[in-house]
């Protein structure tokens, strides 16, 4: 027999999060997203869908028409994308410099992709020729990157690629879960054909839902491909099946018509996490996408000098690491696990740890979103530097916070 009285009120303990994500959602996401819900055809709904779209298309950059949410993780949208646009045997090519770029390999392998990969050492990024070299070599239909990767903090400069995968008829898409808000992202003058994000980092909501854009051409590929209502439950490997989008929840041409104008029912919309989105695109945009930025790059500047000013190396290419997260070295002979576990219990902040070749080896330290705040940058340096001296790593007591503090002055903030 269960015992309800057993299970109390939902009260999760205060946190500071400060790991590559999710972090502490802006405290406005959370009220828009206490709304009371109404009906997915309500004409109030459907605009806050239009506002929505809108809102998205100027945070991405881009006139693309077909800007949304898919209801889901990042890894929805990411799996949407790629569900909906590989055909069997259909060759793609993923640069592979993290964890995240295996991860587009295996849903790409999923959908029955030829898959051709290139790598370089976690904590590097790829030239453009290289890719273009590939490309060359390999005659991929599709590109899929990743732009910023959170296993190894580095951002993938994209703004080259796209003249050269139009150059050679190569769809692109890449997935900006990790620097989407806090770092670049022009789709239109980049030439990207897809992107897919999510909101628990850079943009300040909780995980749940995605924000995509698609091309014109990217569309056009999805909407050639054939839906349930075409027949796939008579499709045989004789009648066209390759051109068969498998998936109904994940199916883009059926989402662009609930989107769309004819609102054609495809699930009932997530109308909390629609309002969480809205709020943070409008959030970001009040503040200006660019000033925006400037704050990540401010922020994760000033955190990179104080943990400099402390004695811990950085980890990584810094000329190419993201804007909102950074790769610390775990010294030898400290703990990294009873560090942070002793920063959770002690302070109540997280940082991350690692993954891969990187296990054990660095810890990830966010600032990102609401949390990319001064605040929070120094709380978390002083906090760390006390809790490393705790267990015999000994710094110079309050360098690394006078490091931060002049990232700030020069600043003048």
């Amino acid at each position: 027999m269960l015992d309800i009285q057993a299970f109390d009120q939902i009260n999760p303990p205060a946190r500071l999060l400060m790991g590559p994500g999710p972090i502490n959602a802006d405290p406005r996401v959370l009220r828009a997203m206490s709304s009371q819900l109404i009906g997915q055809y309500d004409p109030a709904m459907t605009e806050y869908m239009n506002q929505t779209m809108a809102l998205y298309r100027a945070l991405y950059k881009t006139n693309n028409e077909w800007t949304f949410l898919i209801d889901g993780t990042s890894r929805a949208g990411i799996e949407a994308m790629l569900v909906s646009a590989i055909r069997p045997g259909d060759k793609v090519l993923v640069p592979v410099f993290g964890r995240f770029g295996d991860l587009l390999c295996e849903i790409a392998r999923r959908c029955r992709a030829e898959v051709h990969t290139i790598s370089v050492p976690w904590g590097e990024v790829f030239d453009p020729q290289m890719v273009e070299d590939a490309i060359i070599t390999i005659k991929p239909r599709a590109l899929l990157t990743v732009q910023g990767d959170t296993s190894t903090t580095m951002l993938q400069p994209l703004a080259e690629l796209g003249e050269i995968c139009r150059r050679h008829d190569v769809l692109f898409y890449t997935d900006a879960t990790a620097s989407f808000g806090g770092n670049p992202m022009e789709v239109d003058a980049w030439g990207l054909d897809a992107v897919s994000a999510g909101l628990q980092k850079c943009l300040g909501g909780p995980s749940g839902s995605s924000p995509v854009t698609l091309s014109d051409r990217f569309a056009d590929v999805v909407r050639n491909r054939k839906h349930v209502e075409q027949g796939i439950r008579n499709a045989t490997h004789q009648d066209g099946c390759d051109e068969i989008i498998y998936s109904n929840y994940f199916d883009l041409g059926m989402i662009m018509d609930y989107w769309g104008p004819e609102r054609l029912n495809h699930h009932t919309e997530a109308t909390s996490m629609l309002f969480g989105a809205r709020e943070c695109a409008r959030i970001i945009l009040q503040e200006g996408i660019d000033t925006c930025i400037a704050r990540h790059k401010l922020h994760g500047d000033a955190l990179l000098a104080g943990i400099q000013g402390m004695g811990l190396k950085p980890f990584g290419d810094l000329k190419h690491k993201m804007n909102n997260v950074l790769g610390v070295y775990i010294p030898e002979n400290v703990h990294g696990e009873q560090i942070r576990q002793t920063l959770l219990n002690d302070f109540g902040i997280e940082i991350g740890t690692s993954f891969g070749p990187l296990h054990g080896k660095i810890w990830r330290i966010g600032t990102m979103g609401y949390n990319a705040r001064k605040d929070t940058v120094l709380m978390t340096l002083s906090a760390l530097e006390a809790v490393l001296n705790r267990f015999s790593f000994k710094t110079a007591q309050g360098a690394a916070l006078q490091a931060a503090w002049d990232v700030y002055a020069s600043a003048e903030i």
